[in-house]
């Protein structure tokens, strides 16, 4: 079984020093280790932003996809070998921006892979501007006069598409985010599990004691029940989506690929693909 180190490889991530991402990448490969995976059980892909520089940092099969597009890759990634873990990771810019979409589709498919989202409600990767995440009012080189649009809630929205996975931890609590990983790439589903990632950079209002005053650790709620969606939503509205921990969870639906007709539980690379002659003629007899 592969240990934590072994994740690791020589490639030094180039973040700013303090970051919250240097975290992240941590709890993956702790979560790895953990739920006893080896670098070549493990798929990485990720988009565009400082996030998607992650894909390079874990010793893994990786992949940096292109803007907003790592869970169509993620996805088919998982389609064709189903024996992979999977995960997909990108910013909130990237996952809720111009993601979004397949953010959604990619909730209610219910394949079965992780998302993990790095949200420092900026864009910093284009040095500093409004992302959907971003609170009324907050300025930026795009809005100099404090943004006018409202924040997404991205875990009501994952609730309210039908969403089987919803977690979010802050980036500084090592422990809760390296455990929440390994439940999220052991749920037989999509998994769901957004991250507060301060951006010490450029964004000085969201900063790590900004989070600390305002997060409430579910943990500190002993009567909440994960397996309640309504309760899960009414605590994302009662908190302003300050919720960490598990927030959801339903284990009786089946992934995507279980629900498909047919489809092989080894990967392709395992399986016998060989076509015999008169099933290969037949086949190019339907295209003449």
């Amino acid at each position: 079984m592969a240990t934590f180190k072994e994740f690791r490889n020589s490639v030094k991530p180039n973040w700013c020093p303090g970051c919250g991402d240097f975290s992240i990448q941590a709890a993956i490969q702790r979560a790895a280790a953990n739920v006893g995976l080896e670098p070549e059980n493990l798929a990485v892909v990720s988009g565009i932003g400082c996030s998607g520089r992650i894909s390079g940092y874990i010793n893994a099969y990786g992949l940096h996809g292109i803007h907003g597009r790592a869970l169509p890759i993620a996805q088919g990634v998982k389609m064709a070998n189903r024996e992979l873990t999977v995960i997909a990771s990108g910013g909130d810019g990237d996952g809720f921006a111009i993601g979004m979409g397949h953010t959604v589709h990619a909730i209610r498919r219910n394949i079965n892979i992780t998302y993990i989202v790095m949200d420092n409600q900026i864009y910093g990767l284009t040095k500093g501007q409004t992302s959907p995440r971003s609170a009324e009012g907050f300025k930026t080189k795009s809005t100099p006069d404090g943004s006018i649009e409202s924040t997404l809630s991205p875990l009501e929205i994952a609730l309210s598409a039908g969403a089987t996975f919803v977690a979010q931890s802050f980036s500084s609590d090592l422990k809760q985010l390296t455990t929440l990983i390994e439940e999220g790439m052991k749920h037989e589903g999509f998994s769901l599990i957004n991250v507060f990632s301060p951006c010490v950079t450029f964004n000085k209002i969201n900063t790590y004691d900004w989070f600390k005053e305002n997060i409430v650790n579910l943990e500190s709620i002993p009567e909440y029940d994960p397996s309640n969606r309504i309760q899960a939503m009414t605590k994302l509205m009662e908190t302003g989506g300050m919720l960490t921990g598990l927030i959801y969870q339903d284990k009786s639906r089946k992934s995507y690929e279980d629900m498909v007709v047919g489809f092989h539980q080894e990967g392709i690379s395992n399986q016998d693909i060989q076509i015999s002659e008169a099933d290969f003629s037949k086949l190019v007899a339907e295209f003449k």
